[in-house]
């Protein structure tokens, strides 16, 4: 349970706020790269609570504004492109990509107004099919990661967007953090639905014990089932400041941008490895949305994951009410990644760097996190594997006297009658 200041704290990600400071010391993805093209080169966001209007040059680069023009607050997403610069509508205010206004039509040549201006405006770079924003101080911008799943040049990577989240980002976040949801949420709606074979075969299994420790990024996470499929895996990283990197059914990264305290924005960045590791190279990936996951009277689906947990996240309200909450002993995981949010929230205030950045260019070639996943955990036989895909980690490797296990009651999620699985000492 939060108090209602704690709330607020993990909540907030608009300018000024210590949430929203610390969000803006990363990366975070704004578009995908194929939403922008020669026909509609612009496009209104609004991230972390900024109003902003992205767009791509006349030679391809891209540009990252503050929609309102600083001289009469017209919208600069119906301005015209000129070269690298865009144009406001309204009075021909011309802007560069770093917000200098290198043109005033209207005012005398001797005006320095133009020169003292500085329009909000963020760096852009665009990396495995999406396009990254920085909107932190530029003294202290990092380097752009470069995750493996963007990088790797074996296989096809797909980008998805799924419809926009009505709540706050957190809800999805500490979504990732809880393991043992899938159980109910998803295994046991889909069995309800028709489809048993992921509960029988996956989602579904008897759980014996799970597990949760602190890594680089984040929190990696470790699990057992027994029974017909027993077996174990780790990974499924939660990763700050938003994301979730899965690799136990297929390789993917999500990201949860903010838009405001009460919408969030959902980027899926898939890989698909070349069965035979023949090197593909690095085309656009394509662009896919997923489909609506409410009825037309409002219900949510329930017949995919992301409809359940969209159902999951958003009726717990806009900005779910922590004060009001009653964790549980399984709920070690959400627990661990709110202490660790609000630790780096403090860190940021403090005036240094909190976790996940990335300063080195020599480490940054490709920073892989597939290393840490197991690929044992199919229960129908392991994905083909591109040739660049590292080898699997021992498990005595990933963890160490920081992992904290917690083993599951007998009961509806592990029957006494399932069959026993080995033990993991760690």
């Amino acid at each position: 349970m939060l108090t209602q200041q704690e709330n607020e704290l993990l909540t907030q990600v608009g300018p000024g706020t210590p949430g929203g400071e610390w969000h803006r010391r990363y990366w975070h993805p704004v578009a995908a790269a194929a939403e922008l093209t020669p026909e509609h080169p612009r496009k209104r966001v609004k991230i972390l609570g900024e109003e902003l209007v992205l767009y791509r040059t006349e030679s391809g680069r891209f540009g990252l504004l503050a929609e309102h023009c600083s001289h009469r607050g017209t919208s600069l997403y119906y301005g015209f492109l000129e070269g690298e610069c865009l144009r406001c509508p309204y009075h021909g205010w011309l802007y560069d990509s770093s917000g200098h206004c290198v043109e005033q039509p209207f005012e005398p040549a001797q005006s320095l107004m133009r020169h003292t201006l500085r329009h909000p405006a963020y760096p852009v770079e665009e990396l495995g099919g999406l396009l990254f924003a920085y909107m932190g101080p530029p003294e202290k911008k990092p380097l752009l990661p470069n995750w493996d799943i963007l990088v790797w040049k074996h296989g096809r990577r797909r980008v998805e967007r799924v419809e926009t989240l009505n709540c706050n980002w957190l809800q999805a976040l500490e979504n990732t953090a809880d393991f043992v949801h899938t159980y109910f949420l998803h295994a046991h709606t889909l069995k309800l639905m028709g489809r048993p074979e992921m509960a029988s075969n996956y989602l579904g299994r008897p759980f014996v014990r799970y597990g949760f420790q602190q890594c680089e990024w984040g929190l990696i996470k470790s699990w057992d089932y027994e029974g017909e499929h027993a077996g174990g895996g780790w990974g499924n990283l939660v990763m700050l400041p938003t994301m979730l990197r899965q690799s136990d059914i297929f390789s993917s990264m999500h990201w949860r941008t903010p838009i405001d305290d009460t919408h969030t924005e959902i980027f899926i960045v898939y890989y698909d490895p070349d069965p035979d590791g023949k090197e593909i190279g690095d085309a656009e990936p394509k662009l896919q949305y997923a489909p609506p996951q409410v009825h037309p009277n409002g219900e949510y689906k329930m017949d995919s994951f992301f409809s359940q947990d969209k159902m999951a996240w958003e009726t717990q309200g806009a900005i779910f009410d922590r004060s009001n909450e009653r964790l549980g002993y399984s709920d070690r995981g959400i627990a661990i990644v709110r202490d660790l949010i609000k630790q780096q929230i403090d860190i940021v205030q403090q005036g240094g760097d909190p976790l996940g950045l990335v300063w080195d260019p020599a480490a940054n070639t490709c920073i892989e996190l597939e290393s840490m996943t197991s690929q044992r955990d199919l229960g129908g036989g392991a994905r083909p594997r591109g040739a660049e895909l590292p080898t699997t980690k021992p498990r005595e490797e990933v963890f160490d006297e920081r992992h904290e296990v917690f083993d599951v009651p007998y009961g509806k999620a592990r029957p006494s009658g399932s069959l026993p699985t080995r033990e993991r000492s760690r």
